[in-house]
């Protein structure tokens, strides 16, 4: 086991994984810019080092400061979180040439599915259901036509570097292709300095859902079940739920076996997220996140199951200590991100917190590190906190999650609260009748100022 992990980030996930560290013995390091000097992690770490300004590219992004942070405190590990450097191939090669673990997936892994057109390939050959469109990138545009014309109208039009909706674009026929290919490009290349776009099939009602692995890179792999993360706005999640309210258990057994033997075959290392679309009976790939979760906590509500420790376990070199038949699932558990943004606009509301009351009971956790006082800087994500709450059905998890939600008091900066009290009430979500469209209608539709 480690002696003594160095969190690669800032925020609640910094938290999360200090928490787990401390429950393995293992020492911690917290490193963050000097806009989280006073951040809750760097004050309950056992060691903290100011690694540069504000600005990620200064600070969280800069891996010889993180070296040279590990160096001082001889820190034998890094867990990278989610963002920033976590699904960075070079920076899990540079710890490596250091000696230093990464507590993650192998960085060829990284690589293939950072590259949406090389993971489509590669989940095609490992048996995974695929969205119908081009085999690889399409560079001019009679050759996006051609691939349209072959899959069939509507076509989305993806960045293969990309992620978050950057890059991405819809064409409803060939009159909008053009347009569409173009734009496409020129956001891809502006967002991530690569112009390279691919074509699939645009499904028109689909859900999202995701699968989380947990392999140990010796062969042996399980599934965790699904999460359900079709609540989005401009293709950023803002609700998960699990088990999604769409599948049954059979639906649940198939689609999670083909994918714990795709990663048994691959000898996947690590915890792992891969995602689909799905419409009509039918999974399609999307693409794989070689990290830990946002919403890996409604995994964790659901079958009791740590993630963060199984992955400090298994890059630490244990093999995986479950088998699938020791999975259970038990109840049902949603969670709600609470951003500091304003509930209609969702601008952002960097500021001080005046007053933070999270809620409790039963069933009931709130991952964050805000507290009264707490300073929210301009400079990152504007996420507050994660509620995520448990009942031993859907029902009763929604009775709970309204309550707590009631409870929740955030002041001093406007917070997304009020969009999650209105939806947890509306008739669609309680019914569970909603797709990856259906927030940004019931937005344009005045639904939240409805609810208010």
């Amino acid at each position: 086991m480690f002696d003594k992990i160095l969190i690669a980030n800032r925020g609640e996930i910094a938290l999360r994984i200090l928490r787990a560290a401390k429950e393995l013995g293992i020492a911690t390091v917290a490193v963050h810019s000097t806009a989280d000097t006073d951040a809750m992690h760097v004050r309950l770490a056992d060691e903290s080092v100011c690694i540069g300004p504000p600005p990620a590219r200064d600070s969280y992004l800069n891996i010889p400061a993180l070296i040279s942070a590990c160096e001082i405190t001889g820190a034998d590990a890094i867990h990278p979180g989610y963002g920033f450097l976590s699904e960075n191939a070079r920076f899990a090669e540079v710890l490596a040439d250091h000696k230093i673990a990464f507590i993650g997936p192998k960085a060829e892994h990284i690589r293939i599915m950072g590259d949406k057109i090389e993971a489509k390939r590669t989940a095609k050959r490992l048996g995974i259901p695929c969205v119908p469109g081009s085999e690889g990138g399409v560079d001019d545009e009679d050759t996006a036509r051609r691939v349209a014309g072959e899959i069939g109208y509507p076509v989305l039009i993806k960045a293969a570097a990309g992620g978050g909706g950057r890059g991405m674009k819809v064409a409803r026929d060939e009159g909008e292709l053009v347009h569409a290919f173009v734009t496409a490009r020129t956001e891809a290349k502006a967002a991530f300095g690569d112009d390279a776009v691919y074509i699939e099939k645009y499904l028109e009602k689909p859900r999202h859902i995701e699968i989380q692995v947990l392999g140990d890179g010796r062969g042996n792999a399980i599934h965790l079940g699904e999460r359900d993360c079709s609540l989005q706005r401009r293709h950023q999640k803002v609700w998960e739920e699990g088990p999604s309210p769409a599948l049954d258990a059979s639906e649940r057994a198939r689609i999670g076996g083909i994918v714990a033997k795709a990663m048994q075959d691959l000898q996947y290392e690590g915890a792992g997220t891969v995602e689909f679309l799905y419409e009509n009976g039918e999974f399609y790939f999307i693409e794989m996140n070689t990290r830990i979760q946002v919403e890996h906590p409604v995994t964790e509500m659901i079958t009791g199951i740590d993630l963060v420790n199984e992955q400090i376990r298994i890059a630490a070199g244990a093999s995986l200590s479950l088998r699938q038949e020791d999975v259970r699932f038990e109840g049902h558990a949603v969670e709600c991100r609470i951003n500091a943004e304003h509930p209609a606009t969702f601008r952002p509301s960097p500021g001080t917190i005046t007053y933070f009351h999270p809620p409790g009971g039963l069933g009931v956790r709130v991952d964050s590190a805000a507290y009264q006082g707490y300073r929210i800087p301009p400079h990152y994500d504007s996420l507050v906190g994660k509620l995520i709450v448990h009942g031993r059905t859907r029902n009763e998890c929604l009775m709970r999650l309204r309550r707590a939600l009631d409870e929740f008091v955030v002041d001093g900066v406007d917070t997304t609260l009020p969009l999650f009290r209105t939806l947890v009430r509306n008739q669609d979500i309680q019914n569970g009748l909603y797709d990856i469209h259906w927030l940004e209608h019931f937005l344009k539709t005045g639904g939240l100022d409805e609810g208010r």
